[in-house]
């Protein structure tokens, strides 16, 4: 038997905005730190993902926390769940 998760699928990460330019859609950049194996040197790296904003209220340089969840297109599987800071 398969074993189903409680709660919400996926953790929640934060993220900014890039672009808001579609319907009920944003680019947001995921910021992680890596170490390298060998060098131990901490590296930047930054993934780019498309999240569903229902209510369209997200603009270019929010910082928002968003949360895996099922395909809702060809390429999001994001949701928006909460605008931490709004851009200036």
């Amino acid at each position: 038997m398969r074993s189903r998760r409680s709660g919400a699928c996926g953790t929640p990460r934060w993220a900014f905005v890039i672009s808001a330019a579609m319907q009920k859609t944003v680019t947001v950049e995921v910021d992680r730190l890596v170490q390298h194996p060998l060098y131990k040197k901490t590296l930047k790296r930054t993934s780019t993902f498309l999240a569903h904003d229902e209510n369209g209220s997200c603009s270019v340089g929010d910082r928002v926390r968003i949360m895996e969840t099922r395909p809702l297109s060809a390429r999001k599987r994001w949701r928006v769940t909460e605008i931490l800071t709004k851009a200036t």
